[in-house]
């Protein structure tokens, strides 16, 4: 197993651990308290000055190597969720039509919901069919200002 390096980024919504290895970003969750001693490498050093950026609304997509660590099923659920982009949102059902197989529905639900890369891998944007917001594993109320961080309402009227 790789050596993973961490570090941590007090974000808007609260502290993110970042964690990589020398192949990828492996983890970007949510966390109470900084447990590791941080250590940085050149991704998670990248990825906290992309995270910076998307923070600061001047990314809206990430360029950095993922190393997912999940089985084949994960892996193309996860890959379906990188192709979601910055302001939209897919359904469930949407991600199992695009992997080929709609009853898959649950799986897909479970997949999303085992996501370790947060916001890079935006499981966030992934909502029920009916439109409302289904678990996310940093907290609904996290899920909620993401997306309207991401698609901000349009000013109707001036005055």
């Amino acid at each position: 197993m790789e050596s993973l390096k961490t570090i941590y980024y007090d974000s808007p919504l609260g502290l993110i651990e970042i964690q990589a290895t020398e192949k990828g970003v492996r983890s970007v969750n949510f966390a109470d308290e900084k447990i590791f001693t941080e250590v940085k490498n050149d991704i998670n050093t990248v990825v906290l000055q992309q995270l910076k950026e998307y923070f600061n609304k001047k990314r809206t997509d990430f360029d950095v190597p993922l190393d997912f660590d999940g089985t084949d099923f994960q892996k193309r659920v996860w890959a379906e969720l990188v192709k979601v982009p910055f302001g939209k949102t897919k359904s469930y059902m949407d991600i199992s039509r695009a992997l080929g197989d709609v009853k898959a529905i649950r799986a897909v639900g479970m997949a999303n919901g085992s996501n370790k890369i947060a916001i890079i891998v935006p499981c966030h944007r992934i909502i029920g069919s009916d439109g409302s917001l289904t678990g996310y594993a940093g907290g609904l109320h996290r899920k909620k200002w993401l997306l309207e961080f991401e698609t901000p309402p349009i000013q109707q009227e001036l005055f």
